[in-house]
């Protein structure tokens, strides 16, 4: 031992010990570093398990505040198109959201959040952003009932665009089309042609955008051709309206603030 530590003369023997007590020394070691090791696998696989549920759950949330930033979008993107529309108009307007759809085949009605308590009148013009929707038929102090004019029982005044040529459009029922019975075989009339309000019947201002004739089908000997057309408004997938004040009905009560509806009337004078 004196040797060795004086003079270092056993450094050979102890390397060589060293070695061949190695695998003896890793041996009785291996149970701690198991067990170590397993420890921290399982500790890192429940951490990496709950930030996974994390993650999910805020991915969850996210795309649920997303979607309805999408539907805030759209939203907004229809009120700016009425706005604007309403500029268009020129006349005093009530913006109106659509409560609930008519679900009988052989009617095309719908029910609005506006009444008498808002001034609406029956036989009043309902517009969306883009053309006619219909008119009001029935009105309670806080809901209204419009008719379309894709309804059977509904016939507007129209007129051709292009050449001022004037005829009746009757709903048929169904919520993309439009039929002119009243067109003589040589009228003329062309598929595109824009069909505007006449006028004529008291209830709408001349002007208005109602459909744009997609058929003409002239068959020798028949007196009538057969006129379709497709409504210019987005009657199928609307869900604001505008109600307008364009002729001055008779015994029409104006707007109460005592009878408003909740959430009060969006209304502008223009």
């Amino acid at each position: 031992m004196v040797a060795d530590r004086r003079y270092d003369r056993l450094s050979s023997v102890r390397s060589a010990l060293a070695v061949a007590t190695y695998p003896l020394q890793l041996l009785a070691e291996s149970p701690v570093i198991l067990a170590r090791w397993l420890q921290e696998t399982f500790t890192s696989r429940s951490e990496l398990q709950g930030e996974n549920q994390r993650l999910h759950a805020e991915n969850l949330t996210l795309r649920g505040r997303l979607q309805t930033l999408t539907a805030l979008e759209a939203e907004n993107v229809r009120l700016r198109a009425l706005l604007e529309s309403s500029f268009k108009v020129g006349d005093r307007v009530l913006v109106a959201e659509l409560m609930a759809v008519d679900l009988d085949p052989y009617r095309q009605q719908v029910v609005i959040n506006r009444g008498g308590s808002s001034g609406v009148y029956q036989g009043q013009p309902v517009l969306d952003a883009d053309a006619v929707m219909g008119q009001v038929t029935s009105v309670n102090p806080f809901t209204s009932t419009v008719v379309l004019i894709t309804d059977p029982s509904h016939s507007l005044p129209v007129q051709i665009n292009r050449n001022g040529l004037r005829t009746i459009a009757i709903g048929s029922g169904r919520i993309n089309t439009l039929e002119l019975p009243h067109l003589p075989n040589n009228a003329d009339v062309m598929v595109g042609d824009l069909l505007v309000t006449s006028g004529l019947g008291g209830h709408f201002p001349p002007g208005y955008p109602v459909a744009k004739v997609t058929s003409v089908q002239r068959e020798p000997g028949q007196p009538f051709a057969q006129v379709r057309a497709t409504p210019s408004a987005h009657l199928d997938r609307t869900r604001e309206a505008l109600l307008v004040w364009t002729l001055q009905p008779r015994n029409v009560p104006e707007p109460s603030a005592d009878l408003a509806a909740p959430g009060g009337d969006a209304e502008e004078d223009l």
